[in-house]
């Protein structure tokens, strides 16, 4: 495969391998393996390079799955995986072409629960729209078995909220009124702007376990709101994923948490939390 065909597939590939893994350091890396593959085994043959070079990526992203769960003892209740953080101002074009149709991190905070198996089949197919007959020899099952894992995983997508609004400007309004209420002490403005079924996820890392929790409920996500208005008086206004978040920072130069969230119907019913400073500072932040 020449390099002019490559440059032309490339960013379906990253973008494949990004919402495969949820990590930008293991996307590239996924990315550099499959032009690696497809330069060994040549083109010959093939009549859609589109399809081939979605077949390496994917396989070459089920063994980074299935590797990274086999190194973990025990399963994650809580995992967020890393943000692409932008300005305010708008996307960067690499950025912006790496997030095309994505739906913000609340969605990849829930692929991370599927198996490896469930997240490629919905991947690929609700994402991508390759057809389960393509992805059936990825994983060694019939079309059908295919069929109801991406079924499987879809519910636990729709049960849960992923889909911002899709006015940013009115985001950043909703999330501008979140830390107004939060600097003031006023319970009941947070409240207000708080989804009746609204969920926090916070991941500190192994540096900081207690950091790593879930808060269901408005009374829950605005008293933590509270408390930590006082100990973070720096917030930075920035795009999570495409979608209206912050950088939290107890000075300019020491930020604390990247925070992702989800607004829609007006209310915030997600907010994503980024706390583990080792993973905070491999992260390019825009301040």
């Amino acid at each position: 495969m020449n390099e002019q065909d490559w440059a032309q597939h490339r960013g379906r590939v990253r973008a494949v391998a990004f919402r495969m893994l949820g990590s930008t350091a293991e996307a590239d890396d996924a990315v550099q393996e499959t032009w690696l593959r497809a330069s060994r085994a040549g083109t010959e043959g093939v009549t859609s390079l589109e399809a081939w070079l979605t077949t390496i990526v994917a396989r070459v992203c089920l063994n980074l799955l299935r590797a990274r769960a086999q190194r973990r003892e025990d399963p994650l209740d809580i995992h967020v995986p890393d943000p692409i953080v932008s300005p305010a101002s708008g996307l960067d074009p690499e950025h912006e072409a790496l997030l095309a149709d994505s739906v913000g991190l609340a969605l990849h905070v829930v692929l991370e629960t599927l198996s490896p198996a469930e997240r490629l089949a919905f991947v690929l197919h609700d994402m991508f729209a390759v057809p389960f007959e393509q992805i059936a020899p990825m994983l060694d099952r019939t079309p059908a078995a295919v069929r109801q894992l991406a079924s499987r995983a879809r519910r636990r997508v729709q049960g849960r909220p992923t889909a911002p609004d899709r006015d940013v400007n009115r985001q950043r309004a909703v999330v501008d009124a979140f830390f107004a209420a939060s600097r003031t002490g006023d319970f009941a403005a947070l409240v207000e702007v708080l989804d009746p079924d609204v969920i926090l996820h916070s991941d500190g890392g192994p540096t900081r376990p207690r950091l790593t929790f879930t808060l269901h409920g408005p009374e829950q996500v605005a008293t933590q709101a509270l408390a930590s208005s006082r100990l973070s008086p720096f917030v930075y206004p920035v795009l999570v994923n495409g979608a209206a978040g912050v950088v939290v920072a107890a000075a300019p130069d020491r930020p604390l948490f990247v925070m992702a969230f989800t607004v829609t119907g007006g209310r915030i019913v997600a907010v994503d939390v980024l706390a583990d400073p080792d993973r905070l500072r491999a992260l390019d932040l825009p301040l």
